[in-house]
């Protein structure tokens, strides 16, 4: 199945053949305090920066209905966030993996997300819309 939208991704996780948790790390896009004026001038036009993380939260699919309600979620949370990345967690034997079990994925995704690795994640925008970085 190809993953189009933030809908597209919840029904991929529920027809897996194991349970899965759903991993989300929240970032900030900041403008690093040593940016050259190039740079500053590329952040104002919504490019460039880094991603910093801000909020990490599992989830079972049955726990979220859409979009909607993980954007309503995330505005409890002090802190604004720009983009969204999401990763599956597979359970065994058909269990889910629990909350216990997802710190040590969620701490990977927030070191490759501060390395700039995300290619393997899906990652939305505030609106729901699903990003693609090159």
């Amino acid at each position: 199945m190809q993953i189009a939208s933030f809908a597209d991704f919840l029904i991929a996780a529920s027809q897996q053949p194991e349970p899965q948790r759903l991993l989300f790390v929240f970032t900030r896009a900041e403008l690093p305090a040593d940016a050259t004026a190039e740079e500053k001038a590329r952040f104002e036009r919504g490019e460039g920066g880094t991603l910093e993380p801000v909020m990490c939260v599992d989830k079972l699919p049955s726990e979220i209905a859409d979009f909607a309600q993980l954007k309503a979620e995330s505005a409890q949370i002090p802190q604004s966030w720009d983009i969204g990345f999401v990763a599956s967690l597979g359970g065994r034997a058909g269990r889910a993996p629990g909350s216990d079990e997802a710190g040590e994925p969620l701490e990977r995704m927030v070191g490759m997300i501060k390395q700039g690795h995300v290619g393997q994640f899906l990652a939305f925008d505030r609106n729901g819309e699903m990003l693609q970085f090159g």
